[in-house]
């Protein structure tokens, strides 16, 4: 989401995402070989319940006294290599905000947000933030040789925070796609704690800036902005990712792409969507301008100690995920799940707890919507277990079509 510095973006939230889109005014100030003022604000994200748990892991310590072995790490040479191989694929994206209601002030009448992306493919697409772009139709694309064009945002995915821009060819600014150099892109899925990775974007509108650390853990889930559903499978490190670092790229050492960087938490905890996730849906966008995810219709939570106090004839070795809600006449719905209920005394009963689908055993609610994004499509047959009152059930349904953002309660 882009703000002004005038503006403090407040959603309800158990614990702070910034989104990294830089807000700049066109006011004289030193910038690059540009002058003008470079104002940032924190935009805050509501953390859904199924990562409340994940939030409360952030804060635990670890009082092993083992003596960990020597880190290997990219030298410098090898670092300024990737840079010198990545730098020209890597690009600031300047959209102009538009303006609401009356300006009293006209120093704030021409104000532009600043992202970051990079080339694709050498057709001329570009990867960023759907809350880079917001609602632009075109946008602006500055290469770091100072080379500027315009691009048409050709397809969005909300539900993962994907833009794709399409350069625009004119008779002043013409492409040559031999000139083109689209990064490669890497295998996130074989990303591990404590691999190196490198982050490159334009951090307060400073292009060109790279910073480095390492994969903090993998297979996250983080709300994606704007919209009541989280990206899944998403990589934390501790590589630093600022205000205008979004839609950039997360390196690994081989200069390969493995990640867009999209939020953080505060203190120095960031974020990025996995590039397998990225790979298998930005080629339906270039292709049809859209991407229909898969939708079981319902919103639950890991089952945990508390939560199972709750539940009738529930022992403690049980592991699974507790459906909350279900959306009337979607396909849990249909499958004759049962939600989490209230007695007349005002106390919560747990609803059905899902342990498996497809054959595959489910003990925590990241791994059931990575399950769900990673391996089914809309109209896909799918077969779920479920304890009931201490009576396991298999039930059966169809994939649905996930409606409008706007449309719906969170989780899946």
């Amino acid at each position: 989401m882009i703000t002004p510095i005038s503006m403090i973006v407040g959603l309800i939230l158990f614990s702070f995402i910034i989104l990294f889109s830089l807000i700049s005014e066109q006011t004289p100030i030193a910038y690059s070989s540009e002058d003008r003022d470079i104002p940032w604000t924190q935009v805050q994200v509501q953390m859904t319940q199924q990562n409340q748990n994940f939030s409360s892991k952030l804060v635990a310590g670890n009082d092993s006294s083992l003596t960990a072995p020597p880190l290997t790490t990219t030298s410098g040479s090898a670092l300024n290599k990737i840079f010198q191989q990545t730098q020209d694929s890597v690009v600031q994206i300047t959209r102009t905000v538009p303006q609401t209601g009356i300006v009293a002030d006209p120093s704030l009448e021409n104000r532009t947000a600043l992202g970051s992306g990079f080339l694709f493919d050498n057709q001329g697409h570009i990867i960023t933030n759907n809350h880079v772009v917001g609602d632009a139709k075109i946008v602006d694309v500055t290469f770091t040789n100072g080379d500027r064009l315009r691009a048409n945002v050709a397809a969005v995915d909300p539900y993962i925070d994907i833009a794709v821009l399409k350069l625009i060819e004119s008779q002043n600014n013409t492409i040559d796609q031999a000139q083109l150099r689209p990064l490669p892109s890497g295998n996130s899925s074989a990303l591990t704690v404590g691999d190196q990775v490198i982050a490159i974007g334009n951090p307060y509108g400073l292009a060109g800036t790279m910073t480095t650390g390492i994969v903090s853990q993998v297979g996250r889930l983080v709300p994606a902005p704007d919209v009541q559903f989280s990206v899944p499978d998403v990589i934390q490190t501790d590589a630093a990712i600022n205000p205008g670092n979004s839609g950039g790229p997360l390196l690994n050492t081989q200069g390969e792409v493995v990640g867009v960087n999209f939020a953080a938490l505060q203190h120095g905890l960031g974020f990025a969507i996995p590039m397998n996730l990225i790979q298998d849906i930005v080629p339906r966008l270039v292709d049809k301008g859209n991407y229909t995810h898969p939708y079981l219709g319902f919103t639950g939570t890991t089952l945990t100690s508390d939560l199972a106090a709750n539940i009738e004839n529930v022992t403690e070795d049980v592991k699974g995920v507790v459906v909350n809600t279900l959306v009337k006449g979607g396909p849990a719905d249909n499958a004759g799940m049962h939600g989490t209920t209230t007695d007349q005394y005002g106390r919560k009963h747990g609803g059905d707890i899902i342990t498996e689908i497809n054959g595959e055993k489910i003990t925590e609610f990241e791994q059931l919507v990575s399950f769900l994004e990673g391996k089914t499509m809309p109209g896909d047959k799918i077969g779920l277990k479920v304890l009931r009152n201490g009576t396991e059930l298999g039930l059966n349904t169809v994939m649905g079509e996930r409606p409008s953002p706007s449309s719906l309660p969170s989780n899946s």
